[in-house]
């Protein structure tokens, strides 16, 4: 099962858009629901077989964003690629645990950083598939999700 939410851009062009009142607004839409999944899955004893992936395709940089060098009337971020936060619930995964690091102004990765591949790999094996031998047909060959390049993050299994 996917969810799809939208409205998480912050960049800060409107009240909706911007991080102190609009991702608070997205976060207490969310953070009720996806407590109660949790607790469901747990109190059903599916938790353990039911994998929870949440995140998006990218973070938010650690300093303001100024559109066209504007000052903005709303509080805003740009996308950041190279170090965001995503969590992994059930499913095989380590319970409390957090994995990777950044450097003091949360920009940069300092330790544990990993790749789309690394994230396929790891969710793969979860479901009980071997990433290197999953592939599916493009072009007359066969690919793999996790490329070439993909490990399992072994330090979040449980």
């Amino acid at each position: 099962v996917q969810l799809f939410d939208w409205g998480w851009d912050s960049h800060g062009t409107s009240k909706s858009g911007s991080v102190d009142w609009g991702l608070h607004q997205k976060c207490l839409e969310t953070d009720r629901a996806i407590s109660a999944l949790l607790i469901d899955l747990e109190q059903r004893g599916l938790l353990d077989e039911t994998l929870v992936v949440w995140g998006g395709e990218f973070g938010r940089t650690p300093m303001q964003e100024n559109r066209e060098g504007k000052t903005q009337d709303y509080f805003g971020r740009d996308h950041h690629t190279d170090a965001f936060t995503m969590w992994l619930a059930g499913g095989g995964i380590k319970p409390g645990f957090s994995f990777g690091e950044t450097d003091e102004l949360g920009y940069a990765t300092v330790n544990g950083k990993t790749s789309i591949y690394d994230l396929q790999a790891t969710i793969l094996h979860c479901l009980g598939f071997n990433h290197e031998e999953f592939t599916y047909p493009f072009q007359g060959r066969n690919f793999r999700l996790t490329d070439v390049y993909g490990k399992v993050i072994k330090p979040i299994l449980a």
